[in-house]
């Protein structure tokens, strides 16, 4: 065999290595994204759960709210309902300004304030709520990551071949960064 032939064979045989260990690395790293999304969908299901019981618990102290706890249980229902990352997005910001304004309730009534079952219920969701802001964190580091994969010469064009899509980031939407306004 020539030396140009085996150097040819070399060449094919470096850039077939490189598409395998650049395909595999974009396929890694598509499933964190979808198993990252995975974990923000089981923390905001949690969360979805208890609202509920907590509705229910402020319920007996402020009837006349009922404009309030309807908005929590339509915007969990919006949530539990939703069928695709991008509603769930959008139905997790109204579920945060529901839940807002939910909690404020509790600073206007001192017996629901004192109730051992609101407590806990609001322990829990803050707890949720963390874990809500952790999920959401790596879920968009990792789909940092896939992106400068993706886009990143030579790979962009492993990506491009195998059709490797995008992901959105979980962004924080305009309406909830408005304090909540709850009126008494």
């Amino acid at each position: 065999m020539s030396i140009p032939i085996i150097i040819v064979l070399i060449v094919v045989a470096l850039i077939v290595i490189y598409c395998i260990v650049a395909y595999n690395t974009l396929t890694k790293l598509k499933n964190r994204v979808k198993t990252n999304w995975a974990q923000i969908d089981v923390v905001l299901k949690r969360r979805a759960d208890l609202i509920p019981n907590l509705v229910e618990t402020v319920k007996g102290y402020a009837s006349h709210e009922k404009e309030t706890l309807e908005n929590a249980i339509k915007a969990r229902n919006t949530y539990v309902t939703a069928n695709s990352p991008q509603d769930q997005l959008a139905a997790s910001g109204e579920l945060n300004q529901a839940l807002s304004r939910l909690m404020m309730l509790g600073e206007a009534y001192p017996d629901l304030k004192a109730n051992t079952n609101f407590m806990e219920l609001q322990k829990e969701l803050t707890a949720t709520e963390d874990k809500i802001t952790y999920a959401r964190q790596f879920y968009n580091d990792s789909v940092n990551k896939y992106t400068n994969q993706t886009e990143v010469f030579p790979s962009v064009l492993i990506a491009k071949i195998f059709g490797f899509g995008t992901f959105d980031y979980f962004e924080v939407q305009e309406t909830d960064k408005e304090v909540p306004k709850v009126k008494f």
